[in-house]
């Protein structure tokens, strides 16, 4: 396949590609994303609701898309303190993106074979 470049723009395509999937790219952000397009999480919510992650990657993780714009992060001055995530409006753009994986993993899913998780925390009652 060829470098697209967009007409009259001198855009290179793959090269624009290739930076939209560095937003993504990594082992958990498309799962935070996924879980962030449905509701706003807080931190520990999060955390329990993907397995094998820990606290220090998943803070990471989360600081990343935060500072590409596609996280936002809400602290409440409450004793104890309330931190909320939430996805962007720039990030609700993905929605669809992400509801299409969606619809191909229904259909294609249970064609993949299963890889056993050898990274992370071990989940709850394992």
């Amino acid at each position: 396949m060829e470098n697209q470049t967009m007409p009259d723009e001198g855009i290179n395509m793959h090269e624009e590609m290739r930076r939209a999937f560095a937003l993504l790219s990594g082992k958990w952000k498309l799962e935070i994303m996924w879980l962030l397009n449905q509701r706003v999480y807080r931190f520990g919510e999060l955390r329990k609701a993907i397995p094998g992650i820990t606290q220090h990657m998943l803070t990471a993780q989360l600081r990343e898309l935060e500072a590409d714009g596609l996280v936002s992060r809400t602290v409440f001055a409450e004793v104890p303190p309330r931190v909320e995530y939430a996805i962007t409006p720039k990030a609700r753009g993905l929605g669809p993106t992400l509801e299409a994986l969606t619809t191909w993993w229904n259909e294609y899913g249970k064609s993949v074979p299963a890889k056993p998780s050898t990274r992370g925390r071990k989940p709850r009652g394992s």
